[in-house]
């Protein structure tokens, strides 16, 4: 049978059973294109929410003093190593090189009680030190008044933003804080801003939260160390591990680690949304090929 007559056979047997061929034609050309407009969606969404998890500190990793636990897994005696201090995190941000925000923070109390006028707070107020790139960092947004600025910062200006729910508990249902003062730790504050309502998405109750510029802080410890911290942002998810490796080597610079010893301070990657983000993409895109094959 040659070429020519398999084609007349095919030809015949599709007319012979023409709905089935009709039917079996479309199933095929509906699942492809379901199949296709599925998958471009996805992308779509994967874009979306990467862009969304940015925001939530996906694409970003943590400088902190290292704890000192006295032995490690294996019983051995750990060397102790000294907390970060506030003028190595500033020489970290003055020569980091990488395209980046910088934010650094550290909480001075959170039992702090909070005065504005008559009103008063319940002793359980967290109070945080930082500079200007902790609350866009973090994915705060201000709903009145602003962030601090450099200025502010780097002078330790008596300025503060305060969370939306302790804005309630001092003026009302309707807060409007900004340009009043408040006062803790025997210290009188101006508001420059109110930030917007968080809710309980996040692991710190930004919405019970005063943030002050970071030498305000300091001051405020009274010679007490605190536990600074930097949160390193990066614009391109994909420059992160070279973005830490940089970090990495500042650090252990500025700190004066010696090549043959480990890390005299904590990096870790904030990445765990991500993880569990990626893995949905590959599931949603076996199950429609599973859909369209029975549907074949």
């Amino acid at each position: 049978m040659n070429l020519l007559e398999n084609i007349r056979e095919g030809l015949r047997s599709v007319q012979a059973n023409m709905l089935r061929s009709v039917l079996t034609a479309l199933i095929v050309a509906i699942g492809i294109t379901s199949l296709v407009g599925i998958l471009t969606a996805i992308d779509g969404i994967e874009y979306s929410v990467n862009e969304s998890l940015s925001s939530l500190g996906v694409n970003t990793f943590d400088v902190y003093s290292k704890w000192n636990r006295g032995t490690n897994q294996d019983g051995v005696k750990e060397k102790v190593r000294a907390r970060l201090t506030l003028s190595e995190m500033q020489k970290f941000i003055d020569q980091y090189n990488v395209p980046s925000m910088v934010s650094l923070s550290a909480r001075l109390t959170n039992l702090a009680e909070v005065k504005h006028g008559s009103q008063k707070t319940n002793p359980n107020v967290d109070i945080r030190g930082a500079n200007e790139e902790y609350i866009p960092i973090k994915g705060l947004n201000i709903q009145e008044g602003r962030n601090f600025s450099r200025f502010e910062v780097q002078r330790g200006s008596n300025v503060a933003v305060i969370g939306y729910k302790l804005a309630q508990a001092l003026y009302g249902d309707i807060p409007m804080p900004v340009g009043t003062s408040i006062s803790f730790k025997g210290t009188q504050f101006k508001v420059i801003g109110m930030l917007k309502e968080k809710g309980d998405f996040s692991d710190n109750n930004y919405d019970n939260m005063v943030i002050v510029p970071i030498l305000v802080a300091n001051q405020l410890a009274a010679g007490q160390p605190l536990n600074y911290r930097l949160n390193v942002g990066i614009s391109d998810m994909n420059q992160l591990d070279y973005a830490m490796g940089e970090a990495t080597g500042l650090m252990r610079k500025i700190r004066q680690d010696r090549v043959e010893d480990a890390n005299s301070f904590e990096i870790e990657k904030v990445n765990r949304l991500l993880r569990k983000w990626r893995a949905l993409p590959m599931a949603c895109v076996l199950v429609d090929l599973a859909l369209a094959l029975l549907l074949y």
